[in-house]
């Protein structure tokens, strides 16, 4: 039930392993330590991994009058959670189907969810451009305003397939807000000095050429890896973290964006 979602943010990478569920828990929770009303659905169906990093994963979703009611990160309902891994009996389990099996578990997903009044959607997709990308796309095409984050790593290899999600956002009419990127050296916790493990800049010199904005360089920190499995925003934790700057940068964006309709 999209009807009553202002604002739908998919966030996309090209290959697994990027730390895009990381970067979809973290937007999730920063925009509501901001008062923003939001949900997060997780539809990368054999990789769920934000009911672990939210600590979530002993919770179970219910069926109401209007569909599934979503999980709830907190007593005021400010974040509420869609997962199949609340599906599952075993974090272990996997999803072992098909294609057609999987959009129509994900056109579900949007169609049958009842997330009362949203301010923003944040929806963590899998890796690549899929059936399941295909899927989502086709049923956002009644939200007024969507747009897609992408997230890369440092090496080549990663930035060479973002240039692939460019393009599917650009045949699919999903307005690109930006890219960050992430694991983009190790933040020390004693020193705070950022050392290049892989390399870096990298995601700001394909958005340059891609011609989209650059939204800022998540280093690879300690801290910020301790809040996975609490369910914590590290703006609230480590507020003068680059973590915490990054991500209030974000937000900033994202509120200028959906107020200017774009």
């Amino acid at each position: 039930m999209l009807e009553s979602v202002k604002c739908v943010i998919l966030i996309l990478s090209g290959k697994g392993g990027v730390g895009k569920s990381t970067v979809s828990t973290q937007l999730a929770l920063t925009l509501k330590e901001k008062g923003f009303k939001v949900g997060l659905l997780d539809v990368d169906l054999c990789g769920p991994s934000v009911p672990y990093i939210l600590n979530l994963e002993t919770e179970n979703i219910h069926q109401g009058a209007e569909g599934w009611i979503p999980v709830y990160l907190d007593k005021d309902q400010k974040l509420g959670v869609m997962s199949i891994g609340f599906l599952l009996k075993n974090r272990n389990d996997a999803v072992v189907w098909r294609g057609p099996k999987k959009t129509a578990m994900i056109k579900q997903f949007l169609e049958d969810v009842c997330w009362q009044d949203l301010d923003f959607l944040v929806i963590d997709t899998p890796p690549g451009t899929s059936d399941e990308h295909i899927t989502v796309m086709e049923n956002l095409r009644q939200v007024p305003q969507c747009s897609a984050i992408l997230v890369t790593t440092p090496q080549e290899v990663a930035i060479e397939d973002v240039r692939k999600e460019i393009t599917f956002c650009r045949k699919t009419g999903i307005p690109i807000l930006g890219i960050i990127e992430n694991m983009s050296g190790f933040q020390c916790p004693t020193c705070n000095e950022c050392t290049n493990i892989f390399s870096s800049g990298g995601g700001k010199a394909l958005a340059d050429v891609a011609k989209v904005p650059f939204l800022g360089s998540l280093p690879l920190d300690p801290r910020v890896g301790k809040l996975a499995g609490q369910g914590v925003a590290a703006v609230k934790e480590l507020p003068d973290s680059n973590t915490s700057k990054v991500f209030n940068h974000l937000v900033t964006v994202l509120t200028e964006s959906t107020q200017n309709g774009s």
